[in-house]
């Protein structure tokens, strides 16, 4: 079996591999602006697989990670595609391992996404995974497939189950600072 590699978004050069791989393997279509948003912001949340010995990756995850309601940290998964032909093999479980890491060693309190409703496959793989249905979508898509959403709980680790609110990591990937006089509402991200 062919060794496969994984690595983060390098930058623009990726964006040709990761748009050709998502535009061949799922049915919703993106324009450029909608990769660029996601990964010129969370370029750490977004991995490729890629076969040892070839320059061509045959998966991708793009991800996000930000306050939702002002009350959750929350990842989400924006798209995961693999080449069909190399499906089976982990690739997929692999991808959605390391993001979520990523995510949790940045203070996710849950990650969500969606796929359609009948996508067995995916559905099969988020659920083993930890993923829940939380609840069906319905006409979500531009095809007019309705969709799940799936909801993953991320625990704290164990490095940030004793840190003070203070000393964990922003989902910016920068240190929370505050003053000593203020309240906690007034925690400034740097």
């Amino acid at each position: 079996m062919t060794e496969i590699l994984y690595r983060q978004y390098v930058g623009e050069s990726d964006l040709p591999h990761i748009m050709a791989l998502v535009q061949s393997e799922l049915s919703e279509p993106y324009v450029i602006y909608t990769y660029r948003y996601f990964l010129h912001q969370w370029p750490q949340l977004s991995f490729l697989a890629i076969p040892a010995g070839s320059s061509e990756p045959i998966g991708v995850i793009v991800c996000k990670q930000s306050m939702h309601k002002h009350a959750s940290n929350r990842g989400y998964i924006a798209m995961l595609s693999v080449s069909k032909s190399w499906r089976k093999r982990g690739v997929a479980s692999t991808l959605v391992k390391r993001s979520v890491e990523v995510m949790r060693r940045h203070g996710v309190d849950e990650v969500v996404l969606e796929t359609e409703y009948d996508n067995a496959p995916a559905l099969s793989l988020y659920e083993s995974l930890g993923f829940i249905r939380e609840k069906r979508l319905y006409r979500f898509y531009l095809n007019g497939k309705d969709a799940f959403r799936l909801v993953l709980a991320v625990p704290p680790s164990e490095l940030d189950r004793d840190l003070p609110h203070y000393m964990k990591l922003s989902p910016t990937n920068t240190i929370l600072s505050y003053s000593v006089a203020s309240d906690d509402d007034e925690v400034s991200y740097r």
